[in-house]
């Protein structure tokens, strides 16, 4: 189903939802997120899952899905800010009702374990959603960051320019965005939430993996057919790669891993986009088109 329907950007004085579906937090890791959103005009929400526990998640599962869902339905919310990742979003994916939602859609914004949220929208409905950072990153994160996002929020058009990376392949095209967190994207094969990635501009990152956890995975994504027939591949920033055992290592970086799986294809590749687990995670929109020019400079620009 493609609704073809963006949610309306946001102005001073409307309200923006922050709320848990994996792991857990406390209200004190989202002041600065809450202080920023409030110096942005916007009236911040919190959900009973800040400061809930139960054992590593924001609540039990029940209790997430509620408060995911309420915010979902409630039309005065008009974004929602999700408070971190971690895990647990595909414990509660399956019981959300999208019905209100995709009547009345708002942004969602996040990355890393909400790769399953922006899967399942542009999967299911071609909604598009943002990948940024969450309430949790605020405080540590980059101005350019935090600002990228505001710009998206309130109706801005993004364009990055950036540094060529030794193993980027030039080329030039334009796709929609699709992608996310490599792990979550591997776990999403064969669910209702796995991605078409045909004809897309494809986007990966990913924090905290053996490097042999990341040529399995990148090796899945080929056997399904995810790296074939794409417009065009981004790699984000793969954050404390590791070997298993120093002494008897994998021999690849994680750009090395990925550069030598899609050597047979011809789709532009750009390496080390600023987005990811890194203070400097800038917001790309999910499900809308982009153009991407990889040459002596590389360019990406949202249509």
């Amino acid at each position: 189903m493609n609704l073809n329907c963006n949610p309306a950007f946001l102005k001073t004085g409307d309200k923006i939802g922050i709320t848990a579906t994996a792991r857990k937090i406390t209200y004190r890791e989202i002041e600065a997120a809450v202080g920023i959103l409030k110096r942005w005009g916007l009236i911040p929400v919190i959900a009973q899952t800040i400061d809930a526990d139960h054992f590593q998640f924001a609540g039990n599962d029940s209790l997430r899905t509620a408060e995911f869902q309420s915010m979902l339905d409630d039309e005065s919310i008009k974004a929602i800010l999700f408070a971190r990742g971690g895990y647990g979003t595909a414990r509660i994916i399956d019981a959300i009702s999208w019905h209100r939602f995709i009547e009345q859609p708002k942004w969602l914004c996040g990355f890393s374990d909400i790769t399953v949220i922006q899967s399942h929208l542009l999967s299911n409905y071609g909604m598009p959603s943002i990948h940024s950072l969450m309430a949790i990153n605020f405080e540590t994160a980059t101005s350019e960051s935090i600002e990228s996002l505001r710009r998206i929020l309130f109706g801005d058009k993004i364009f990055y320019s950036i540094q060529p990376h030794i193993l980027n392949r030039h080329g030039v095209t334009n796709g929609i965005l699709c992608g996310g967190n490599l792990s979550v994207l591997q776990g999403l094969i064969g669910t209702v939430s796995d991605i078409n990635t045909k004809n897309k501009l494809f986007f990966i990152e990913d924090i905290d993996e053996h490097l042999y956890h990341v040529d399995r995975m990148i090796v899945s994504l080929k056997r399904a057919g995810k790296l074939k027939q794409l417009s065009g591949l981004i790699i984000g920033k793969f954050t404390a790669m590791k070997n298993k055992d120093d002494r008897n290592p994998f021999g690849k970086s994680a750009y090395e891993i990925v550069a030598g799986h899609v050597t047979e294809y011809d789709y532009p590749v750009c390496f080390e986009f600023p987005a990811g687990h890194e203070p400097d995670n800038r917001a790309l929109t999910i499900g809308t088109e982009w153009h991407l020019d990889v040459g002596n400079e590389v360019r990406i620009s949202q249509l």
